[in-house]
């Protein structure tokens, strides 16, 4: 294929000149038409064969997207495109629309300037255009318009002229209302798509052609034209007369900034550092001859390259060789080879400067969202990409044949680096690997890409939650006795301050050993007894432990000990062997045999270990779930639907604000209950509903719960389904 060298040449020259190029993308609602779209732009650019243009679906190279015919992964290209006699360089990205997939898209959106928003003509505007389209317009992104297949109308509707250009007013008008809504101030009117200039184009990617108002005054083309093409079955005849690439590639040149133009405007909304710095000025100017500064949108795992951090360079330029820092973990790396995409091939140059796409190896530890910059010092990073969903799901994998498991643990890392909405942790209670996702489908995705193209086959088991145990009273002082009956332990269990507990997990309190001063005051400060606080001796995952004994001989060569046993209990709790929460130990006398052979680990730990269970029983240990904060944002009308799915999920409202049409209602539901969420919200709202959620913490489980629930883990763990009693321990 003699043109894709080519156009790697001229790719190579025109990325050199900012005004010549677009960064753009094209977003659109699952099914109308993205993928086929820039299939026809490739076969325009002599990449593949035109006959196939729309066939082949070249940017879906994963065979799972082919099979589901839906893009999964957002896909970059290089293409050349001649406009009013000069060759510009546009760089594509292809993005999912479906909503399992939406990290994908926020991180496309940082990379591109501009976008097509591609629109059905016979569905209209769908909710996930209007999700896309408002990620693209918070991340600065310039829209342009296309409405596609066209040709339904006239085949499938029978429209004549009036009816399909009412039917496009309609669509224009409903996306016009998003710009107004969700545009920078500066832009809202600005943004504004219009069928006189050309902004609005319509056509038929699947058959080939496209057309936009100034096209059809310089080509005398008519609507009355396109039923008669459509109805004669010529299509081929009207996409000669007006081939979609080029008509669609002229609209984005024309209308869609150049990185020299875009970057003024997007770095201050996309950057939190200094834009008066040195490097915030180059970043704002898309200076080449200064340090550089990029974003990762993507990291891709190439079976003979390793992994290629792909992005957008905003200032510099790279080169293999080139040392760089990748901020979120202060390092500096080597770049290996600097590419860039030409479909699913990656072309390697010698270097790529800034206002381009590009695709670099070497950088190992870089995640998608990651800073790359140049230069003495790490910069200020690109504020965290918004992701428009976080993992709900959690579900167990395991090889199907024990001896992959190696090899299994390799791949989550992997799959985990590839994908930031995804969790991969192993749960050491069960030995488990746990994989955390965005839901069903996510999951499900990921775990076809393990078994087929990792080539690691796994099965996995139903979505599970994790718990946490805790206690919420005091409890009677327990005697813990040894093993060999010569050393005994006298302790209490107790809820820890709610104050202390939130110090600890936000870190203004350090987990581990108290050896300081300090931390004895600042406990004291959150309301700790005075004499408690100077006697805690560890910290340990949000639990405290206090040796409150005084004048006991020995103790010193039992502390550790002592602290191991606490340990055990915290990391599996007396009920279900979950960890346990926001729980103070106190020890508060103990005799111990004189001879130390007599009280070594296999006396000292066991005793310690039952007495702690055994006061958590007498305490009221119950079981504690992970909680959620749900928002929910849709149109006023389906309001009710929401929170009548709300009150079904245990949710709780804490917050309802309104916004022109749309209203969001914030409120708090249990984990537990989010399963099939995606799903439930979409057909409760017809898809109208954008929703994210964050973790809060754990509250403790209603009591009507906590029997079922408690037998339910217990039997998963292969534990009796009874839960244990005080005798079972002393």
């Amino acid at each position: 294929m003699g043109r894709k060298e080519d156009m790697a040449k001229l790719a190579n020259k025109l990325m050199y000149i900012p005004e010549y190029i677009r960064n753009i993308g094209i977003a659109a609602h699952i099914d109308h038409g993205k993928t086929t779209l820039s299939d026809n732009l490739l076969a325009g650019a002599g990449l593949m064969s035109e006959e196939l243009a729309g066939k082949q679906l070249v940017l879906d190279f994963d065979e799972q997207e082919q099979a589901r015919g839906i893009t999964i992964n957002a896909a970059n290209i290089s293409l050349a495109h001649e406009y009013e006699g000069k060759d510009h360089l546009v760089n594509l990205i292809d993005t999912p629309g479906h909503v399992d997939f939406g990290g994908d898209v926020t991180r496309a959106m940082r990379a591109i300037d501009g976008c097509i928003i591609v629109v059905c003509a016979v569905e209209g505007k769908m909710p996930q255009t209007e999700t896309v389209v408002r990620q693209a317009l918070k991340e600065g992104v310039k829209p342009v318009l296309f409405i596609n297949k066209v040709d339904r109308l006239i085949k499938e509707l029978q429209l004549g002229p009036e009816q399909m250009q009412k039917r496009f007013m309609k669509i224009i008008t409903e996306v016009n209302k998003l710009i107004r809504q969700a545009a920078p101030k500066e832009f809202k009117e600005k943004w504004l798509v219009n069928v006189n200039d050309g902004s609005v184009t319509f056509g038929s990617a699947y058959c080939n052609w496209a057309i936009s108002v100034p096209r059809m005054k310089k080509t005398g083309i008519t609507f009355s034209d396109i039923i008669k093409y459509t109805n004669e079955g010529n299509e081929k005849e009207l996409a000669k007369k007006a081939p979609v690439h080029k008509v669609i590639l002229d609209m984005v040149i024309k209308h869609l900034p150049c990185p020299s133009e875009a970057q003024k405007y997007r770095i201050p909304r996309i950057w939190k550092g200094d834009v008066n710095s040195e490097i915030g000025k180059a970043m704002m100017n898309c200076d080449p001859n200064s340090p550089l500064g990029m974003i990762v949108t993507k990291i891709i795992i190439d079976k003979h390259a390793g992994e290629i951090a792909t992005g957008r360079i905003f200032s510099g330029k790279v080169k293999p060789g080139d040392e760089v820092w990748i901020v979120g973990t202060k390092t500096k790396r080597r770049v290996q080879q600097v590419g860039i995409f030409m479909g699913a091939d990656r072309e390697n140059v010698t270097e790529v400067p800034a206002g381009n796409m590009v695709a670099l190896t070497g950088l190992k530890e870089a995640i998608a969202g990651e800073t790359i910059c140049g230069g003495d010092k790490p910069i200020h990073p690109f504020e965290a990409i918004k992701h428009y969903s976080e993992p709900v799901v959690t579900e167990a994998v395991e090889p199907e044949n024990p001896r992959d498991l190696p090899k299994l643990i390799e791949v989550l890392k992997q799959v985990a680096k590839e994908d930031p909405t995804l969790k991969a942790k192993i749960d050491e209670e069960t030995g488990e690997y746990l994989l955390s996702g965005m839901g069903e489908l996510h999951l499900e995705v990921v775990a076809y890409r393990i078994t087929h193209e990792k080539g690691v086959p796994i099965k996995t088991s139903e979505p599970i939650v994790v718990y946490r145990e805790g206690v919420s009273k005091v409890s009677p002082e327990v005697e813990g006795k040894s093993p060999n009956k010569h050393n005994k332990f006298y302790l209490t269990v107790e809820p820890l301050e709610d104050e202390i507990y939130k110090a600890i997990k936000n870190g203004e309190i350090p987990e581990g050993r108290v050896k300081s001063k300090e931390i004895a005051q600042k406990l004291r400060e959150l309301g700790m007894d005075k004499n408690e606080a100077k006697n805690v001796e560890e910290i340990y995952q949000g639990n405290v432990y206090v040796n409150m004994t005084r004048g006991v001989v020995h103790i010193g060569e039992v502390r550790e000990l002592v602290i191991e046993a606490f340990h055990n209990v915290v990391d599996k709790g007396v009920l279900t062997k979950e960890p346990t929460i926001k729980m103070k130990v106190k020890l508060h006398d103990t005799k111990l045999h004189e001879d130390a052979i007599h009280r070594g680990p296999a006396q000292v730990i066991p005793a310690v270990r039952s007495a702690i269970y055994a006061a958590m029983i007498l305490a009221d240990a119950s079981l504690y779930e992970p909680i959620q904060k749900v928002f929910i944002t849709a149109p006023d009308d389906y309001m009710g639907a929401v929170t009548r799915l709300l009150q079904q999920k245990r949710g709780q409202i804490l917050d309802i604000k309104k916004e022109e049409e749309l209203t969001t209602v914030v409120a708090k539901t249990p984990v537990a209950e989010m399963f099939g969420f995606a799903s439930d919200i979409r057909s409760a709202t017809e898809g109208r509903a954008l929703w994210t959620t964050e973790q809060i913490g754990f509250e403790r489980l209603p009591n009507e719960l906590q029997k079922t629930v408690m037998r339910q883990i217990r039997q998963r763990k292969g534990l009796k389904p009874e839960p244990p009693k005080v005798s079972d321990y002393v």
